[in-house]
């Protein structure tokens, strides 16, 4: 990610800014960045993650949200919105905000040509900072690949791969598994687009 050359905000100067824009915007460290919406595939793999997890928890505990509700990250600052939200617990909220939370149990992102390597790196970095944080879920939307990273005991994390549409995945924080086919209903993979969804807005 380049640096840019930009004035810097406070989170408050960024909630000021979000709440009147028009798109989404993340924010890290005093800048903000544009979040491009997803194409087709992306957002099918979303729908079909959320809808088998969301019928899967009715009448449960733990709560499935989608992209909207943000997630506040204390130790470093990040302001995001993961494709995915698994909350087990109470919600925490930022400063009251209703939108903004701060006690994933479960985060689900769905890779993208130019979401995947900050997702995979740096933003999974950010991430493990989260301390009610299990488990940490990457579909692809290119093809068929799931990659769960579980949280253990020794705050070590640990990597679990599923490549094969007849395999099953799971979110063992929550008891979930489905065959990774139910995840990719009515996908393509027509996704060919390289370019990256984050970049920075010039204040």
């Amino acid at each position: 990610m380049t640096l840019p050359v930009l004035k810097y905000k406070t989170i408050e100067e960024y909630l000021a800014f979000e709440d009147e824009a028009d798109g989404k915007h993340e924010y890290y460290q005093g800048e903000i960045f544009n979040m491009a919406g997803g194409t087709i595939d992306h957002n099918r793999v979303v729908r079909n993650t959320l809808t088998a997890i969301d019928q899967f928890l009715k009448d449960k505990t733990c709560q499935v949200y989608p992209s909207d509700l943000k997630v506040y990250i204390e130790a470093n600052s990040l302001y995001t919105y993961p494709d995915i939200s698994i909350i087990c617990d109470a919600p925490e909220f930022y400063a009251e905000r209703k939108d903004t939370i701060l006690n994933p149990a479960v985060i689900i992102e769905v890779l993208s040509p130019g979401t995947k390597d900050y997702d995979r790196g740096g933003k999974f970095v950010l991430y493990r900072q989260i301390p009610s944080l299990q488990e940490y879920v990457l579909i692809s939307s290119m093809g068929y690949s799931c990659e769960r990273f579980k949280r253990q005991a020794n705050n070590q994390w640990i990597l679990t791969e599923v490549k094969l549409p007849t395999e099953k995945i799971a979110v063992e924080t929550i008891g979930f598994e489905t065959m990774l086919t139910e995840l990719y209903r009515n996908v393509n993979f027509t996704e060919g687009e390289n370019q990256d969804n984050l970049h920075p807005v010039k204040q």
